[in-house]
């Protein structure tokens, strides 16, 4: 058995690993892009309930990741043939790889979800997932956190995500 003093020093002679570059995107290849997901964990939520232009603000958000994916020469599918599932899914960024089975079966390229976390109306984090198909593993991800509870804040940080990770290449 090695001493706890030879495993410490072999891990900081080792240097840092270097980061890999994320695979690049295939343009052209299709999204099923399944939406993106409230969680509303703030006070205010549990009292009051759904907020309708938090609602509008989800939809907002959604078309803009829809007209961005699409302006950078994806197709993004119909989502018909999965909408009965998709419908009982409480959260298609949380369902054990269920975004993963909607996508295969519309013959998708890549699965997009995401989710919107509200913890309070000035501190909101977002988080986009955008997944391999065929290998089942993400090729983008990344979380933001906000501030603001505002059409232009979520846009932002939508935009932060998209510009910054997603389409930085």
């Amino acid at each position: 058995m090695r001493s706890p003093f030879f495993v410490l020093a072999a891990f900081l002679l080792a240097g840092p690993v270097p980061a890999q570059e994320p695979p690049p995107l295939q343009r052209g290849a299709t999204v099923a892009f399944l939406g993106l997901h409230f969680i509303d964990t703030s006070t205010e939520g549990a009292y009051n309930g759904v907020r309708p232009d938090e609602t509008e603000r989800l939809a907002l958000l959604e078309d803009s990741v829809r007209q961005r994916f699409l302006d950078e020469g994806f197709t993004l599918l119909d989502l018909a043939p999965v909408r009965e599932e998709l419908d009982r899914t409480l959260n298609p960024a949380d369902c054990n790889g269920c975004d993963l089975r909607m996508a295969e079966r519309l013959g998708a390229d890549y699965a997009l979800v995401g989710e919107v976390q509200k913890v309070s109306n000035l501190i909101l984090s977002m988080n986009l997932v955008l997944r391999d198909v065929e290998a089942g593993r993400p090729v983008r991800m990344l979380a933001v956190d906000i501030r603001g509870n505002t059409d232009d804040s979520w846009l932002r940080g939508g935009r932060y995500i998209l510009n910054n990770h997603f389409f930085a290449d």
